[in-house]
């Protein structure tokens, strides 16, 4: 048995387009229904929805479930609430191949991350992961009897520039080797440009659009995440790779109240001032 082929990183690698969902429902039952709509990737989010290790492990069998059944299905990308080197070995040992790291400003901090995601190997990464493989659902209890030397080759690290000192040093944090790609956070982007609640204004828009071509042009995949379907094509049209095109919990919360609102049970809200910005985190 080998080490599985991380088709994901495959794909970015090739450009091939990635079409996703955000998922913040945090259960291993609700990945597993999610894991049969057709989506490439399912973002597991860490940092903001109510998870912890044993729940993501949930949601990753969930998910391996309903690929085993439908013969097909998406890949899991897991954020982790931080790029802690410990938490980054836990996340990688149950199972997780791809990780989504918050918050990276500098190509200090991305070769950091780089070497959490690798075992010590003579490939010139400086590799840190603890190995405890034999603990691991990743190696499938060493079932893979050479995921030690191929588990390197098949993790895939993806950093999100979300601040304005992440885009100044945008270049240098793209072209860091071991980064597979750069995922552009508009809302905390926006925030930090003094744009709060409002990731379409045109100034973030331009920024985002600069970035996207010049972490292609590093020859990493750029992605998003962004639920205004105009905008989402318009990115996949520049060039991003992997797009999150909605988040679980908002087609969950549109549906329920639609479905009520037919029956004469509509909500009324108070009007939110932020009502002009999409859901994007």
């Amino acid at each position: 048995m080998h080490t599985p082929v991380n088709t994901f990183k495959a794909a970015l690698a090739a450009r091939t387009p990635q079409i996703g969902l955000w998922f913040g429902l945090a259960h291993g039952y609700a990945a597993e229904l999610v894991a049969g709509a057709g989506f490439d990737w399912l973002l597991l989010d860490g940092e903001h929805a109510p998870n912890d290790v044993p729940l993501m492990l949930a949601q990753l069998q969930g998910i391996a479930s309903a690929r085993a059944l439908l013969g097909t299905g998406p890949h899991p990308v897991a954020r982790v609430p931080v790029g802690d080197t410990a938490l980054i070995k836990q996340y990688l040992d149950i199972g997780a191949q791809t990780l989504l790291v918050p918050m990276v400003d500098t190509p200090e901090q991305a070769a950091q991350l780089v070497r959490a995601m690798r075992y010590p190997q003579d490939d010139g990464q400086g590799g840190i992961r603890g190995l405890g493989a034999g603990l691991a659902r990743a190696s499938q209890w060493m079932r893979y009897p050479g995921y030690l030397t191929e588990a390197n080759a098949q993790v895939c690290l993806l950093v999100q520039a979300e601040s304005t000192l992440a885009i100044q040093n945008l270049d240098a944090i793209a072209a860091t080797p071991g980064v597979d790609g750069v995922f552009f956070g508009p809302a905390d982007l926006s925030a930090s440009m003094g744009h709060v609640g409002n990731p379409g204004h045109p100034d973030v828009q331009a920024v985002i659009e600069d970035g996207i071509r010049r972490v292609l042009a590093a020859g990493k995949a750029p992605g998003i995440l962004m639920a205004d379907e105009k905008l989402a094509r318009r990115y996949l049209e520049l060039g991003a790779v992997f797009v999150a095109v909605g988040v679980d919990t908002s087609v969950l919360v549109a549906a329920t109240r639609d479905l009520a609102a037919r029956y004469g049970r509509p909500v009324s809200l108070a009007p939110s001032r932020n009502a002009r910005s999409v859901a994007v985190y």
